[in-house]
């Protein structure tokens, strides 16, 4: 049991034993993480400099939005904002969204999917997912670098194990042979293996190159192959903010729905960042597999289990958030507001890389690479990262996350572009002089 956990029972027991008691096994090991968002909320009280803990993206300090977002919220009716929706989502919103879908995954043309079904953001599709296909005890492979979320949704709410392996090879790319590996080895025990894919990928800003996912595509097909029932989960909150040629611009799921029977592709992705509205809470979650005789029954059969599952925990998403989406979607001004958001976080990214090319910095961190998304993170060679943030942000009011003993996590989403060379000037000062404190 994690000991925030433990800390939490033994404050409810000391003061009442009898509701420790009542709580469930899952009420016991729950905890609020002292993770991304408690340093979040340590940054936005103390950071008076640059606050680069925020999973969202600015401009001079305010919130980055599309005009035809906030046009949206302003002129939607009482009947599209104030009344129930359906547990499924607004079914306009949900062709609107695979037709998207369709559009900017090109390999999706020819294929069968499933309708989305609308959830409350991503993290809520998580957590739908865990609650449809996880069994206590079940093996989810992922990643040893990741959103500190899935251990909350997958193995302390859901009872399942993270069995992870290294994210990144010693060539800078994804470390192939130990996402083989870890497939293989866990097939020859298991009867199901789920598998988590997050690319773009949280926290360190990579997405593959079209090789890697081809070569996932074909070890999960493989696998499946042999006798093995395979679900592959891709989470795609960053999906469209790709920053280099070499990258991949489809989503996994789309080499993956079409390839063999026992091989089940589930896409979570949502307007949240895609289009820049992170408090609507607009997520979708969508299936796509290997289905011989009319699709339609079964993926019928799978959103409706979907609907029932957002029924049974909060009802229906926002009524007034999906209309915001869908009235957006369809403006005129939605595909050019779209594309200057992205070349405006295009910009950040290349400026984060040609900052780090100093030699000064390279001799305290190397960057993990990135090529897209909101973040980067820097593996720090001298100093402690936990130290280092809380230095950082007493010392010269700047909000970074600590990410393990040397994982340093900043979100250049929320960094304008001129902004970028004295943030990490300050990062580089703050490590000599921890360092020198050391000495």
């Amino acid at each position: 049991m994690n000991p925030i956990a433990q800390e939490l029972n033994q404050m409810i027991e000391k003061g009442n034993p009898h509701i420790f008691q009542m709580l469930s096994e899952v009420g016991k090991n729950l905890f609020f993480p002292k993770g991304i968002l408690s340093q979040g909320a340590e940054a936005k009280a103390k950071a008076s400099r640059f606050n680069a803990t925020i999973g969202i993206a600015t401009e001079q300090g305010k919130t980055m939005h599309l005009p035809s977002i906030m046009d949206a919220i302003a002129g939607i009716s009482p009947e599209a904002s104030l009344t129930y929706a359906s547990s499924y989502g607004i079914p306009a919103l949900r062709k609107s969204w695979q037709d998207e879908l369709f559009e900017k995954n090109p390999s999706l043309a020819h294929e069968n999917i499933s309708l989305p079904v609308v959830t409350a953001g991503i993290t809520h599709a998580l957590a739908v997912f865990a609650d449809i296909w996880i069994e206590p005890n079940d093996v989810i492979i992922a990643p040893d670098m990741m959103w500190g979320n899935y251990n909350m949704i997958f193995k302390v709410r859901g009872g399942a194990e993270l069995s992870p392996y290294t994210l990144f090879s010693q060539n800078d790319g994804l470390n192939l042979v130990a996402f083989e590996e870890k497939i293989w080895e866990a097939s020859t025990k298991l009867d199901k293996v789920i598998v988590l894919l997050n690319f773009p990928h949280n926290p360190t800003g990579y997405m593959l190159t079209p090789e890697e996912g081809n070569r996932i595509a074909k070890v999960l097909t493989d696998v499946a192959d042999k006798g093995t029932n395979i679900i592959a989960v891709c989470d795609d909150a960053y999906f469209g903010l790709f920053y280099e040629d070499a990258s991949l611009k489809e989503s996994l799921f789309a080499r993956l729905c079409n390839q063999h029977p026992r091989l089940l592709a589930i896409k979570l992705d949502g307007a949240t960042k895609e289009n820049f509205v992170w408090g609507l809470r607009v997520g979708f979650v969508t299936y796509g597999s290997k289905i011989d005789g009319d699709s339609s029954i079964v993926y019928g059969a799978l959103e409706k289990k979907t609907a029932g599952c957002v029924r049974g925990s909060i009802s229906n998403v926002s009524h007034f958030s999906q209309s915001a989406v869908l009235k957006s979607m369809h403006d005129k001004r939605y595909t050019e507001e779209k594309e200057e958001k992205f070349e405006t976080l295009k910009r950040r990214a290349k400026r984060v890389k040609t900052v780090l090319k100093d030699h000064r910095f390279k001799e305290v961190w190397d960057a993990y690479p990135f090529n897209s998304g909101y973040f980067m993170c820097l593996r720090l060679k001298t100093v402690d990262a936990e130290k280092l943030r809380q230095y950082l942000l007493e010392t010269y009011g700047v909000g970074l996350i600590s990410l393990g003993k040397r994982d340093l996590r900043i979100a250049f989403s929320c960094m304008d572009e001129d902004e970028i060379l004295e943030l990490f000037e300050i990062i580089l000062k703050g490590v000599r002089e921890l360092t020198a404190q050391n000495q």
